[in-house]
């Protein structure tokens, strides 16, 4: 065994073999997995390894089809062929509109990747699987590429061909420790001997904790039994003349696809368990655990009714095995939060499917910095200190018992909720208040007309459709509040405090005490990187000369590790975390001033407090930082308040607001009025595959300043020209919303992809984001937007149609 090495790998299954095999596709020779026993010893040898295109996000989409593609190169190698059932098919089940308008949307999105699903009825999915009864089924989508793959063949074929680009594969090699020196760099011990290596990988499966342990880490990963069991032959598959397609049915929560002559039979119970979270056994390799059937049984049922032919046949073996989750289901696949050269690949419930798709995405993040796809919706630092062993099992559990079942638009499970409050949030709860998680915090998402009412979540409006235009009419004709918990909140201090935020900002910072400022972080390559809007604030008895950082809620860690990553040591810069030590409240709308001025000492003139200005002052007796900011485009205030003086300062502000007529607004209008006014959203337009030329944002880029991150890979691209434009479209629906993902089309052909959508309240417009072609993005240009399966006609309007000139917000 080596005793250098670039990159170390620790773990042999598909996480791991993908990963090193990647590596070396990216140029990287110099690596080495790892493996404390046998390659495919963990799940990955009893994984029903069935290996679908479907995905709930386009990156999910584009990962899968990658694992397709190179499965499909594997299977054909002369030299190491894998066994690959490629293109069986595969129905997803229905029986709902609602499901049918799920399946609708996702054929569209996946459109936008180069990937073709079909939405079928019920009569075509038991033509194409004919042991199916069509009782209680409206349909289902078809996914013509699904099928199934040899997990113990697929692995070595990807060992394999590592090594002939110069990896190294140790097996029997047991890590039995992590040292990270002050470089970053690390030593991983062995009962075989050290190995010092630049970068270190995660691989570890349900062992990840183990490995998370030696590096001071917990990941939210937690393991679950699942059992599966294989039938005897089945005489209708063979006369049916054709291979089976895979099933997933979300009503009776099991799959299956066909094995030899009979099928294989998994199932999602409800009666579910957990597994190894006191400990797992050093010996259990290559295991299982003991059967259960009698769990089982409610969904055998379920599978009985759907598939009359399995009351007729045996069973010939029994699998019960652990498999991983994180508590959102998709994996953790990226940088480890708070550590530097440190990655994972963890929690990969569908490993198989999925695993040559992350190891791709991985290594192009191992090696570049980033990946071709932004790949927030798997990256390990979505998820904060909330994310314990105990919250990611309750979440497991959840996930599991709806394996099949989507999430729909506004649906918010409630495993492991409250997780995060503020001392506002019974408070608000009393006063009607739904809520949405945000980062683990319970945030405002409307307020209910009555006790008694509930949303029906789907792809259309519905009930809250109303609610959220009176709450925006609120606040546009009058003053509305509410509470914005987990902000993110960073106190920037020292004499290079503003050198060091000029060289990580591609615009201008703000210097002068008392202003505001937004700004754009770009990485390496001139993509955007996050947002943030920037508050100095003067020295006073609360502390010295300091900046305020502020950032979404989910970007904590994201943008922690990378504004920490870029300090140079000589650089004198201090950065803290506020975050949960403070809350906002917003304050909008025409009368917001007179509120503010009601309750809170000083003057707040438009002359004394313009727009753009940060103050220290006081509402009642609660100490406060006011900024004159809106995400809403009306007159409006961030008042940032310490969580002990939370409730005193709501007081203050619901009594100063009654001669007003004050009314509580929640996420849903903003969303709404942020549309209308073309404010973006990180992680939904603000994207790592695009630069701010890209995105609309050239007023807050200043080429014309050296030294800033990215800045000569911007004038690169800059010289290249767009490769898409963000656009606004006006979409002719008054039904539903067009949601992230939809495609958009000109004459029949894709041309662009929504990020986000919602009714505009104020304008009565059915308005949406897409980045779309160049030539697309003109004003007044037609184009179609996919709505639940209907292309519904649009036409590109100016960003921001509400007050364009920003004078309601400067008022």
């Amino acid at each position: 065994m080596r005793d250098q090495a670039r990159v170390v790998v620790i773990g042999g299954g598909i996480a791991g073999c993908s990963t090193l095999y990647h590596l070396t596709q990216e140029g990287w020779g110099d690596v080495m997995l790892i493996e404390r026993d046998e390659l495919t010893s963990g799940t990955t040898w009893h994984s029903a390894a069935q290996v679908t295109n479907f995905g709930q996000t386009q990156t999910m989409v584009g990962l899968k089809s990658h694992s397709i593609a190179l499965y499909q190169e594997l299977r054909d190698d002369p030299d190491y062929p894998v066994g690959y059932n490629h293109g069986d098919g595969g129905i997803r089940l229905a029986n709902s509109e609602a499901q049918m308008d799920g399946y609708r949307h996702f054929a569209s999105m996946a459109a936008g990747m180069g990937v073709t699903f079909e939405v079928i009825d019920a009569a075509e999915c038991a033509r194409r699987h004919p042991l199916i009864s069509t009782e209680n089924l409206l349909g289902g989508l078809w996914d013509p590429t699904d099928g199934h793959i040899d997990p113990a063949q697929l692995c070595q074929a990807l060992a394999r061909r590592a090594r002939l680009a110069g990896a190294e594969v140790n097996r029997h090699t047991p890590v039995t420790g992590l040292t990270q020196h002050p470089d970053h760099s690390w030593t991983v011990h062995t009962e075989k001997g050290n190995v010092n290596a630049a970068i270190v990988v995660n691989a570890g499966g349900y062992r990840c904790n183990e490995i998370g342990a030696m590096m001071g880490v917990s990941h939210p990963v937690a393991a679950m039994e699942h059992q599966y069991f294989l039938t005897e032959d089945i005489p209708a598959i063979a006369e049916a003349g054709h291979r089976m397609p895979l099933l997933r049915c979300p009503m009776s929560d099991y799959y299956c696809r066909q094995e030899k002559g009979g099928l294989l039979l998994g199932f999602y119970e409800q009666d579910c368990r957990t597994w190894g979270l006191d400990g797992i056994d050093p010996k259990f390799s290559n295991d299982l655990c003991p059967d259960d059937l009698d769990r089982v049984t409610d969904v055998l049922e379920g599978a009985f009714a759907r598939m009359p032919a399995l009351m007729e046949t045996g069973i010939r073996s029994v699998v019960n095995g652990p498999i991983t989750y994180t508590m959102d289901g998709a994996p953790l696949v990226g940088p480890i939060p708070g550590k530097r050269n440190a990655f994972c690949i963890v929690g990969l419930r569908a490993g198989l499917g999925e695993g040559g798709g992350h190891g791709w995405l991985l290594a192009q993040q191992i090696v570049h910095g980033e990946a071709q796809y932004d790949t927030w919706v798997i990256d390990p630092r979505r998820f904060t200190d909330h994310a314990t062993v105990e919250l990611t099992a309750l979440k497991a559990v959840e996930d599991y018992q709806n394996e099949f079942r989507f999430h729909f638009p506004h649906e918010h499970r409630p495993a492991g909720r409250p997780m995060k409050t503020t001392p506002l949030t019974p408070v608000l709860g009393a006063e009607g208040a739904a809520f949405e998680p945000v980062n683990g915090w319970e945030r405002i998402d409307y307020i209910k007309p009555s006790p008694e009412f509930a949303e029906t979540p789907g792809f259309t409006f519905n009930e809250v459709h109303d609610v959220v235009a009176e709450e925006v009419q609120a606040v546009a004709a009058s003053v509305g509040l509410t509470e914005v918990s987990g902000f993110n909140r960073f106190e920037i201090t020292g004499p290079g405090a503003h050198a060091f935020l000029d060289r990580m900002i591609c615009g201008t910072v703000p210097r002068h005490p008392g202003r505001v400022g937004l700004g754009y972080l770009l990485n390496h390559h001139g993509t955007l990187k996050g947002e943030a809007t920037i508050a100095t604030l003067p020295a006073s008895n609360r502390g010295p000369d300091r900046i305020w950082y502020g950032s979404a809620a989910a970007s904590e860690y994201h943008d922690m590790d990378w504004l920490t990553a870029h300090l140079r040591p000589d650089e004198e810069v201090s950065i803290r975390s506020l975050t949960n030590a403070q809350t906002i409240l917003v304050l909008a709308g025409p009368k917001a001033r007179k509120v503010l001025s009601a309750a809170s000492r000083g003057d707040w003139s438009r002359h004394a407090f313009p727009w753009l200005s940060v103050r220290e002052a006081y509402i009642g007796i609660a100490p406060v930082t006011v900024l004159g900011v809106s995400f809403s485009g009306e007159l409006a205030y961030e008042i940032h308040v310490p969580n002990e003086s939370l409730h005193a300062a709501y007081l203050a502000l619901r009594r100063a607001g009654e001669a007003f007529d004050l009314r509580l607004f929640g996420s849903r209008a903003v969303e709404s009025m942020r549309l209308e006014k073309g404010f973006l959203h990180w992680k939904s337009e603000i994207l790592t595959e695009f630069d701010p030329f890209e995105t609309g944002l050239d007023r807050f880029v200043k080429l014309s300043k050296p030294g800033f991150i990215g800045r000569e890979a911007l004038i690169r691209r800059q010289a290249k020209g767009p490769r898409r434009k963000l656009a606004t479209l006006s979409i002719d629906a008054d039904d539903a919303p067009a949601h992230s993902g939809a495609s958009v089309r000109r004459h029949g052909k894709i041309v662009g992809t929504v990020t986000s959508g919602a009714w505009g309240h104020r304008t009565g417009l059915n308005l949406a984001c897409a980045f779309v072609q160049p030539s697309e993005a003109r004003e007044a240009n037609t184009l179609t937007v996919d709505i639940v399966g209907a292309a519904r006609p649009a036409r590109v309007v100016a960003a921001g149609p509400y007050d364009p000139d920003h004078t309601r917000m400067r008022s």
